[in-house]
């Protein structure tokens, strides 16, 4: 990872394509027992089908763990997991992948009122510089902005206060990243207004944003798994469930109100899902269908090994390396 730090990281497709490869090796590596010991089942609409297109992901927030289930879920999605930007925020940064995030160009930010103008300034700064200079597809984001156990509280307070859904299962969303992600990467006239990234997408000839990918994850009993038990394991081996469902980009509003209401009727459809999850363990069937189909995601065991043979190897090397220089000091 350190020698991308050395190759131009702006449009060589060179650095694209070591960079991209190198990160998905890194990421695997995180959490290795991740593969082993959990499984995910995926519910709703078939993501795969809008895999080469580009998309927002708008994803509700319990725990840490949340990162690691959509890692494995976009395992078998074509290039998606290579060409995608994560918005996290920026205790991410300090963990065991956050030098791989921060090479690959993802956007970490800072939470609550002091830093929000200055974060979303930010936030359109680096889409412009980097989204399309480095072929992401993809953008994920978590627009409750915290995990649920944290905002639950507050995010009632406001919804009673305005006389807005009692939520449990949820919290209500913020209007901020969304509407910039939108207003930079929504080519113009897709849903009705000029988008402010125009020039970046004509530059690119893109076709700019062409789906929002709503995305609920649920964990048996409502008992998410955060970071530590995925590494550790000391939680018995569970099934995580993931509920996909599509939108063209030209359903969602531009404007600020319109879009609050819109974004405020997915969280709560999301409250709808997982009580009903949480009631019969499982999600209901999609509009027009009368029984729910579930997928189970799978990964190859042999590209699983390979991976992770690759990650040993590649710590073997740096601890060889770091033991030469300490003998050459020492």
């Amino acid at each position: 990872m350190k020698l991308l730090l050395t190759l131009p990281q702006n449009s060589p497709w060179y650095y694209i394509s070591a960079e991209t490869r190198l990160c998905i090796v890194s990421w695997l590596s995180v959490c290795p027992i991740l593969y082993l010991t959990r499984a995910v089942v995926e519910w709703g609409d078939d993501v795969k089908a809008v895999s080469e297109d580009e998309a927002m992901v708008l994803v509700n927030h319990q725990a840490t763990g949340d990162v690691c289930t959509l890692m494995m879920c976009l395992q078998d999605k074509g290039t998606v997991v290579r060409q995608m930007m994560w918005l996290m925020d920026h205790i991410f940064k300090y963990t065991n992948f956050g030098i791989v995030s921060l090479i690959h160009g993802d956007f970490f930010i800072r939470q609550g009122k002091a830093h929000r103008d200055q974060q979303l300034v930010l936030l359109q700064e680096h889409l412009e510089k980097y989204y399309r200079s480095r072929n992401r597809k993809w953008i994920v984001l978590f627009p409750e902005g915290g995990f649920l156990r944290k905002r639950r509280e507050t995010s009632q307070a406001f919804a009673k206060k305005n006389n807005l859904p009692f939520l449990k299962h949820v919290t209500l969303p913020r209007l901020g990243a969304t509407q910039v992600i939108l207003k930079t990467l929504v080519a113009p006239q897709e849903n009705g207004t000029p988008a402010g990234g125009d020039a970046v997408i004509k530059e690119s000839k893109s076709k700019g944003l062409q789906w929002v990918i709503d995305t609920t994850i649920a964990y048996p009993k409502g008992e998410p798994i955060d970071i530590q038990t995925w590494i550790l394991g000391y939680r018995q081996p569970t099934v995580t469930h993931v509920h996909y469902r599509i939108f063209p980009i030209k359903d969602v509003p531009a404007e600020p109100e319109a879009l609050t209401h819109w974004l405020y009727q997915r969280f709560i459809e999301k409250e709808d899902l997982l009580t009903h999850f949480y009631e019969t363990g499982a999600f209901p069937p999609l509009q027009g269908q009368t029984k729910a189909v579930s997928r189970a995601m799978t990964l190859s065991n042999l590209w699983l090994v390979g991976i992770q043979s690759l990650a040993f190897l590649s710590g073997g090397m740096w601890y060889c390396i770091l033991q030469y220089f300490y003998h050459c000091l020492f």
